[in-house]
């Protein structure tokens, strides 16, 4: 196979040898347009698992950057005066210019054609001249360029300014350090690649870089101005400049990576944030898939070449997101100022997702144990209680939490989970078991499904209701039982369903299905603008329509008294009726109740008001709100959230539940674990105000994660407790927390179920301790 490779970087020599390697026959050219020793930048990071690849793609190439790499396993956070460490993580750092030599020499020896200082303009010709042709060209990749319509690319510049500087600063870990100065907050993110040098990448939003005059500085200025910001963690180090200019990073993506014999790999196609890892691990990971699907067998090129697209494409987009997610993480390192340096440590660590308390627990249980001491003080003094000194702390999910005179055991929360199975708005035995099941289960907070404060007010003819005396004497049964037979603190969940109101039972017709006409109901919203296009156009809400419902309101807040609940949660969130006045999407009224988002919110928080000042003081009020709309441009933004909860905490708000999204049909969610956590984690910061975070959390180990790292004080769950009522309990088990509270009749199933725990646990250890063994045998 004649094969044309433009870029002499990592990716393009890694391909060309691992091609030659695998196919002696090839002939294979590579164009370079600057000269072998012309490199940018300081050193590249490799993972053990990338590592781990080498070894087993090119036994030679991988001896070669292990004899010149620097290994550590370790990560400082550096911050307010303290070195927070982590370890376990296992990486190296490797000069680049020294990775470039030792790839050029071993495509020399292979015989590979290396043409540097070589300017390739014409790649049709080129194209239509080799069988195969290789966009390996970097971020202004021209290849990319000139068949764009096909590889369809976008690029997304982000908002920090970074500066690629080295220095002799001698490192042991990977380092991030925080400073700050009159100008505001910068970071680095610095690690040894070889003896005596290091990278030292600072980082800064766009307005701090202008406020310090370093939009107008030399390469000089820059490294005068970093070397006095970051004198004492330089201990008399000097700063090394190479080309490095202040620089935006981009975000690049490609629909395609194929056309026709022309593939594109490395930061041609994608980039990730260097606060994830090293674009050039993720270039030379996508030499070793195109090699392999070249030489798997496949029938005949374009079978190749798809098979790789496919694969990578998948593979690619996971680590995209995740590098996604860090890089907005340090964006927004604003926010975090005030953390407590081992709780930035915990935030930074965990920002992608990837690392996890648990994951965290097994690299390095001293550091887990250090945040778990640390956070149960925290939380025994915001709960104004006292913690045993030297006593074994909690996970961070089993400390309390408190809320004016509500006081929670933990931190989990069984999310409201509409059942459907009311008749005329009355709980009944199922809403018994349902909910006093999962209180038994241990959950420190329990939500009941949204409960609607009229008949006209209802989803469905199955939803509960709170408008009668009778049905807060159904309440009263249900919350008695849960404070008799449990830890468990109680809250009610009111709401009005607004335009989408009348709708079928799920499994007698489908989620939002209209009613028939003669068994619906008249539907009331912001302004008259169905939520399906066949739907049901409500009326847009007159002064007296609203009148109404804030009375009904009230009315079912002064019943949730008389039915014994702790805590009353407004629900403003999902597009129903206040959440109908909140987005843009549904109110495009042109009264004081619509246009700018202080006027949308203007009967949600009369509602609000009305509410509270009935509302038993000691007691807590949350409101549930739906963070974004999902429709850019158009719909509610993070910081339209972060607003609102301003406004909520100023109106007396003790607690935001924080969803997202189910307010328009336009709407394009952004699916993952936790996907909703960083609007909980944007509105707890900016706003000041407690969150409950919610949204694809499914495990122990999740809530740990949330709460520790200050993204979340609560963590509601609701799949999880549908599949296990006893969730918590069995997470206590798990982590061998005993101070969990089982009811005494089923204490002998607490018992066995430790002990199952505690076995699987020693055989865990004892398999763990017998690889290690034989690792080291095989080692001698």
């Amino acid at each position: 196979m004649r094969v044309t490779i433009i870029g002499g970087g990592p990716a393009g020599l890694y391909l060309a040898l691992l091609m030659k390697k695998a196919d002696n026959r090839h002939e294979i050219t590579i164009y370079e347009r600057n000269q072998p020793d012309d490199t940018f930048g300081f050193g590249v990071v490799f993972s053990d698992e990338t590592l781990n690849q080498f070894l087993a793609e090119d036994a030679g190439t991988y001896e070669a950057i292990r004899q010149n790499f620097a290994y550590w396993t370790e990560i400082d956070v550096v911050a307010g005066g303290e070195t927070i460490r982590s370890g376990g993580h296992g990486f190296c750092g490797l000069s680049r210019k020294r990775l470039l030599q030792i790839l050029q020499a071993r495509c020399a020896m292979e015989g590979i054609r290396l043409e540097f200082g070589t300017e390739q303009k014409d790649f049709e010709t080129l194209r239509r001249n080799c069988d195969l042709l290789i966009g390996a060209d970097g971020i202004n990749s021209q290849v990319r360029e000139t068949w764009k319509e096909q590889f369809r690319p976008s690029m997304d510049w982000r908002r920090n300014k970074f500066v690629w500087l080295g220095t002799s600063l001698p490192l042991d870990t990977f380092t991030f350090i925080f400073e700050a100065n009159q100008h505001g907050l910068f970071q680095v993110h610095a690690y040894r690649f070889e003896e005596g040098l290091s990278t030292f990448i600072v980082e800064t939003t766009e307005e701090t870089w202008r406020r310090g005059g370093l939009d107008q500085a030399s390469e000089a200025d820059t490294i005068a101005y970093c070397e006095t910001l970051f004198a004492k963690h330089l201990k008399g180090h000097r700063l090394l400049s190479n080309r490095s200019i202040w620089r935006t990073f981009p975000t690049i993506k490609c629909e395609r990576w194929v056309h026709d014999n022309v593939v594109i790999i490395g930061d041609a196609v994608h980039t990730a944030h260097f606060s994830i890892g090293s674009g050039t691990k993720l270039a030379m990971e996508d030499a070793i898939a195109l090699n392999r699907a070249l030489h798997a067998g496949h029938p005949d090129l374009p079978s190749a070449l798809k098979a790789f697209e496919d694969a990578r494409l998948t593979e690619v987009s996971i680590l995209q997101h995740a590098a996604q997610v860090s890089l907005e993480w340090f964006e927004q390192t604003e926010r975090y100022r005030d953390f407590e340096p081992i709780q930035l440590a915990l935030s930074l660590l965990s920002r992608s997702k990837r690392v996890t308390y648990d994951n965290l627990r097994l690299r390095d249980p001293a550091f887990i144990a250090q945040i778990d001491r640390w956070f149960a003080e925290k939380a025994a003094r915001q709960a104004g209680i006292s913690q045993p000194t030297g006593a074994n702390p909690p996970p961070p999910m089993f400390t309390p939490f408190r809320l004016r005179g509500m006081m929670l055991e933990n931190r989990v929360v069984v999310s409201p989970m509409c059942q459907y199975s009311a008749e005329n708005g009355m709980p009944n035995d199922w809403t018994l078991v349902h909910l006093g099941s999962r209180a038994i289960g241990g959950a420190g907070l329990i939500l009941t499904e949204m409960t609607d404060i009229a008949p006209e007010a209802r989803i469905t003819p199955g939803c509960t209701g709170l408008w009668s005396a009778e049905q807060a004497k159904a309440w009263r049964r249900i919350t008695d039982f849960v404070h008799d037979h449990s830890r468990a603190r109680i809250g009610i969940q009111l709401a009005h369903a607004g335009r989408k109101g009348a709708t079928c039972l799920p499994w007698a017709g489908g989620y939002d299905r209209p009613l028939p006409p003669d068994q619906a109901w008249p539907i009331l919203s912001a302004s008259a603008i169905p939520y399906l296009p066949e739907g049901a156009v409500p009326k847009a809400m007159t002064r007296a329509d609203m009148n109404r419902v804030r009375d009904d309101f009230v009315q079912s807040t002064k019943l949730a008294i008389e039915a014994g609940f702790d805590l009353v949660e407004l629900h403003m969130a999902h597009g129903y009726l206040l959440s109908n006045f909140i987005s843009p999407l549904s109110n495009t009224r042109t009264d004081e109740y619509g246009g700018s988002l202080e006027n949308r919110m203007r009967f949600p928080l009369e509602v609000f008001d009305a509410m509270r000042a009935v509302w038993p003081q000691d007691r807590p009020v949350s409101v549930r709100i739906s963070a974004v709309d999902w429709v850019p441009e158009r719909g509610l933004s993070v910081e339209d959230s972060i607003a609102i909860a301003k406004m909520l905490k100023a109106h007396g708000c003790d607690l935001v539940d924080v969803s997202a999204g189910q307010t328009s049909t336009e709407a394009k969610p952004q699916y993952g674990r936790m996907f909703q956590t960083p609007f909980s984690d944007a509105i707890r910061q900016e706003a000041g105000i407690a969150t409950i975070a919610v949204g694809a959390i499914t495990s122990a180990d999740q809530v740990n994660t949330i709460v520790a790292s200050g993204r979340a004080d609560l963590c509601a769950l609701a799949r999880p407790h549908l599949a296990d009522p006893y969730f918590t309990l069995h997470a206590a088990a798990d982590y061998d927390w005993r101070g969990a509270a089982w009811p005494v009749q089923y204490e002998a199933g607490r018992d066995q179920w430790y002990q199952l725990r505690t076995r699987e646990r020693e055989e865990a250890r004892a398999a763990d301790a017998f690889a290690k063994q034989r690792a080291r045998r095989d080692e001698i």
